[in-house]
């Protein structure tokens, strides 16, 4: 079984990471400019087997995908355990930062939140096995290829997982329009877990009440919610500028 990775930011962050690609193929037609030649360059450092082929060979492959011309087949990505994302914290001398991600089912939000994540430092994310959208082809698209900076746990209750990090010093702090403090009046210091619910749902009851915070983005215009992976971005980034302060 083969994942599909295609766009030229997605497929240049692939072949600069530790995956195996098995596989890359370019348009015939495409623009050659320093981006696709550094894509051809890297595949051809790490011994990649790539190929020029009619586009629409590319698009029956990527379907609706927005390929740009470039297309790579990859292993499927290795899932992290919850005790890789703490050893990697534990790498840069850095209190755990760690985002929970509660049923998120678009792709397109979890590629969103991914990006945000690694460029704000998160050193892992967790998502349920069930009721989930996994790392697939849009997320990587989506990401811009940061799922390849990224540590993400794919775990079978969130709940259990958050009862063993609270053993390991974490405070969990959910988001929930509902909340009576503001995340602007927050303090997000030390070990860290931000919480994210569903697009439409929220955090479910159960993982909400193991949360020791919940915060909300109050929001003085007219404007009922945030999509999810613009709330995320808004709380990781504050946790960001928390330890940037220090």
């Amino acid at each position: 079984m083969e994942d599909i990775v295609f766009g030229r930011n997605a497929v240049e962050s692939l072949l600069e990471s530790n995956r195996s690609v098995n596989q890359l193929l370019l348009s015939n037609n495409i623009k050659r400019n320093p981006k696709t030649e550094k894509i051809i360059s890297l595949a051809k450092k790490k011994g990649v087997k790539f190929s020029f082929v009619h586009q629409n060979r590319i698009e029956q492959i990527a379907e609706d995908g927005v390929h740009q011309g470039v297309l790579a087949f990859v292993t499927p990505i290795r899932y992290v355990t919850v005790d890789e994302i703490l050893a990697e914290a534990d790498r840069k001398n850095e209190p755990p930062f760690i985002l929970l991600l509660d049923s998120i089912e678009d792709p397109h939000n979890l590629g969103a939140i991914i990006r945000s994540a690694v460029a704000a430092g998160v050193h892992g994310i967790i998502i349920p096995k069930h009721n989930s959208v996994p790392v697939n082809q849009t997320v990587a698209k989506v990401s811009a290829g940061t799922v390849e900076q990224c540590k993400i746990a794919r775990v079978n209750n969130l709940v259990n997982e958050m009862g063993k990090l609270k053993k390991a010093g974490l405070w969990f702090f959910g988001a929930d329009h509902t909340a009576e403090k503001d995340y602007l009046e927050t303090d997000f210091s030390g070990p860290i877990g931000i919480v994210m619910g569903s697009e439409g749902k929220g955090i479910r009851r159960l993982v909400r009440e193991n949360c020791d915070f919940l915060v909300k983005i109050s929001m003085p215009g007219p404007v009922e919610s945030l999509n999810v992976s613009v709330s995320t971005a808004l709380l990781v980034f504050k946790v960001l500028e928390k330890r940037l302060s220090k």
